[in-house]
């Protein structure tokens, strides 16, 4: 693909992921102005008025229904079109943004006002740093690829993958984003004082923004070295073991943890506890993930050794001291 087709592709893709999530704003400004009484009477028993009852009483099924409607569908169609599935990646950045303003503008929403605005900041720091992320390792460009993930699934299942496509990559979506942000729901649900749980829950929190960035960091310097070494024509390094690596073969998907586990110390602080499915959900799926993952390195000749020692010798997720090859061998003796 030459440069200025690429240049072409890049803002049509830009356009089209600015566009998309339209449907759903203007929806709910529409409800919103509605229940304020400037568009129609809610006590009127015309349809639109019944809708938007419906919408003022039950919060957390409207952000269901949206999030069907404009992403598991339009998506869907888009990515089809597309023969790429790549909008899903930016917007799992976006979509808790948007979900922790929608339900603190819900004419429902209760909440200590502190609370929700130190929620917002951090749900807003998450996805920068996300955002940046993403964008940095497409090296600026907007669907440049898809997840490697659905590009391996679409060969298994060939011809299937135009309808297999919509289970196996939006209805989860809707599964963990929902899910993962009932923290938000919760936080604007219950007026209660701060309290030292807060405070852990934003150390937690932070804790989690900040090791992911430092992370996903050396692992784009990383990557970034071994292509230079590519186009030299020397030999690249095989495993990334340094920084926090050198603790952790996946810090960055322990920071991502932190930050929805934190989130779940909010809500449990407030007496739902129950809204950790979300986040253990997330965290059994990425551990099927570092499995995919880790299995993919093995499958590199030139990293298969490297990586293997690697395994062996480094926590999975949770940093900690390595264990030296002596350990090694006198735990296999």
């Amino acid at each position: 693909m030459g440069s200025g087709s690429a240049s072409v592709s890049n803002l049509k893709n830009a356009i089209i992921a600015f566009l998309v999530p339209l449907p759903s704003i203007l929806f709910y400004l529409s409800f919103l102005s509605a229940i304020n009484g400037t568009v129609a009477d809610p006590k009127s028993s015309s349809f639109w008025s019944m809708l938007w009852g419906w919408c003022h009483h039950h919060p957390l099924l409207l952000a269901n229904v949206l999030f069907f409607f404009n992403v598991n569908l339009l998506f869907w169609i888009i990515g089809t079109i597309q023969s790429s599935h790549w909008m899903i990646d930016p917007y799992w950045t976006v979509i808790p943004v948007m979900l922790v303003h929608y339900y603190s503008a819900h004419p429902l929403a209760q909440y200590h006002w502190w609370r929700s605005r130190i929620v917002i900041l951090l749900t807003w720091l998450w996805s920068i740093r996300l955002i940046h992320n993403y964008f940095r390792r497409e090296k600026w460009q907007w669907g440049a690829r898809e997840d490697w993930r659905f590009t391996d699934m679409s060969q298994q299942y060939k011809r299937n993958w135009w309808w297999a496509s919509f289970f196996a990559i939006y209805v989860p979506q809707q599964v963990f984003l929902i899910g993962l942000s009932l923290p938000f729901y919760v936080i604007h649900s219950v007026n209660q004082p701060l309290s030292m749980w807060d405070l852990v829950a934003i150390v937690v929190c932070v804790s989690g923004i900040v090791i992911a960035y430092f992370a996903d960091t050396q692992l784009y310097n990383f990557v970034s070295r071994n292509d230079k070494l590519k186009g030299l024509d020397k030999p690249v390094v095989p495993v990334l073991d340094n920084g926090l690596w050198y603790y952790s073969r996946h810090p960055n998907y322990f920071g991502e943890q932190l930050w929805w586990w934190g989130l779940v110390v909010f809500a449990w602080n407030l007496g739902y506890g129950w809204t950790f499915i979300g986040a253990l959900a997330n965290t059994m799926c990425l551990t099927y993930v570092t499995k995919l993952v880790e299995d993919r390195m093995l499958k590199q000749d030139h990293r298969k050794e490297a990586y293997s020692l690697y395994q062996k010798t480094t926590s999975v997720w949770v940093p900690w001291f390595k264990s030296s090859p002596l350990e090694l061998k006198s735990k296999n003796a």
